[in-house]
């Protein structure tokens, strides 16, 4: 009985010898497909390029088969398998097949990675800024630094590949909280903080700032960067750009009276997304312009979904990277920016994510000079409607949240080789 259970460990240990690879593969069998993110970053850490399968069991990750990556895969939950060189040969083979809608994108280095937030938030638990990518990231195990205004004008965004926008206001109209919070402690702290460093950094005005800002990201963007943009981080920011020479922000924000004439100023052309949009006037008003949907739209919580398009990974490998997932239907969420309008998203910018009865675009996309964008619309893709002094929320009961992936589809990929839309 020892010799045969000797013989069976030597067989074992033998057929782990000649397994070359870690097949992480991301159906709907897997347990984990948030950590799974983790893994491919991790294994990049080491030195070791990842291969991420387009379309193969939901966008696979495989990798050379060493040790402490199996160690990895199993102390953090993540489901996969090993697979010998022959076997991985024939992988490669299906999906090289013309007939078939995969491809095989090589993930070459480790992307640097930056978040947009501020570092001294003021910490009261009513704050609104809690942000699915930092708690995602978090959950993935994957390092980030965070950088706010300073970094910004100081020209520190060469540093990294990929930098993330979440629960910002770049019109300098503190979110259009005003109505609702502007004696809240948070929101009076928020206020002081803003305005003195606006000032510290030679501004006269917070919405003077955040257009200095955006333009500096803009620029990041151009020179090769990758920005992500998620809930009112995505239509401020285009409203910023184009409301530049005219005053949009009332006396409460600003101290003074709006141009009277800002609607006829906007300059669509300094935009990245979104076109033809009418600003909210009234500052009273928890919206920034009819950009946004939230307001509008007529979508039951039980029919909130939208629907992730099918492009072509051989031909198309920028969104079908960004498009990566265990199902073609995301159940929809809402943020101060839930959706955009598409008669408002620009005829060249790609609509990734959209409910089309609706007529909304959720997850948006394009090139900008050398660099790429991306805009999601919605808070928390696990919370439906994240209402201020709601805590945050626990991804551990959401580890296979379709949401979530889409953020971490964009984290990874910048680590692969640039490619451009070919359609």
């Amino acid at each position: 009985m020892k010799k045969l259970l000797f013989a069976v460990l030597c067989m074992l240990f033998a057929a782990k010898m000649q397994a070359s690879y870690i097949l992480i593969y991301m159906d709907e069998k897997q347990k984990n497909h948030l950590k799974a993110y983790g893994v491919a970053y991790y294994v990049l850490q080491n030195n070791i390029e990842v291969d991420w399968l387009l379309n193969y069991r939901g966008g696979s990750f495989a990798f050379k088969y060493y040790d402490k990556f199996e160690a990895t895969c199993r102390i953090r939950g993540v489901s996969y398998d090993i697979v010998p060189d022959v076997q991985y040969t024939n992988i490669l083979q299906e999906i090289a097949n013309p007939e078939v809608n995969m491809d095989v994108v090589k993930l070459e280095k480790v992307p640097k990675i930056a978040v947009y937030t501020p570092k001294n938030k003021p910490h009261h638990p009513e704050l609104p800024w809690d942000d699915a990518v930092t708690l995602v990231l978090e959950f993935a195990e994957i390092p980030f630094d965070k950088v706010y205004d300073e970094e910004v004008l100081d020209e520190k965004l060469s540093k990294y590949d990929w930098l993330h926008l979440h629960h910002e206001d770049f019109t300098g109209q503190y979110g259009r909280f005003y109505a609702s919070y502007r004696t809240q402690p948070w929101y009076i702290d928020q206020v002081k903080y803003e305005e003195a460093k606006a000032k510290q950094l030679g501004f006269n005005k917070v919405s003077q700032m955040k257009l200095a800002v955006a333009k500096k990201i803009k620029q990041y963007v151009a020179g090769g960067g990758f920005m992500f943009a998620m809930c009112s981080a995505t239509d401020s920011f285009d409203i910023a750009l184009s409301a530049e020479g005219a005053d949009i922000c009332d006396r409460m924000f600003d101290g003074d009276a709006p141009d009277p004439g800002a609607q006829q100023k906007l300059d669509y052309n300094k935009t990245f997304a979104f076109k033809d949009y009418k600003l909210s006037i009234n500052p009273y008003e928890y919206e920034f312009s009819e950009i946004d949907a939230t307001q509008t739209r007529n979508v039951p919580k039980n029919m909130d979904y939208f629907t992730l398009f099918e492009f072509s990974a051989k031909w198309d490998p920028v969104p079908t990277m960004l498009t990566q997932n265990h199902t073609q239907t995301v159940k929809g969420f809402m943020g101060q920016t839930t959706a955009f309008g598409k008669k408002f998203v620009k005829s060249d910018v790609l609509v990734m994510g959209e409910n089309k009865a609706a007529s909304e675009a959720r997850y948006v996309h394009n090139e900008f000079g050398q660099g790429f964008w991306t805009f999601y619309g919605g808070h928390d893709p696990e919370d439906y409607q994240h209402l201020v002094g709601e805590p945050e929320t626990d991804i551990s009961l959401y580890p296979n949240s379709p949401g979530y992936r889409l953020i971490l589809n964009n984290v990874l990929f910048p680590a692969a080789k640039k490619k451009k839309r070919k359609t």
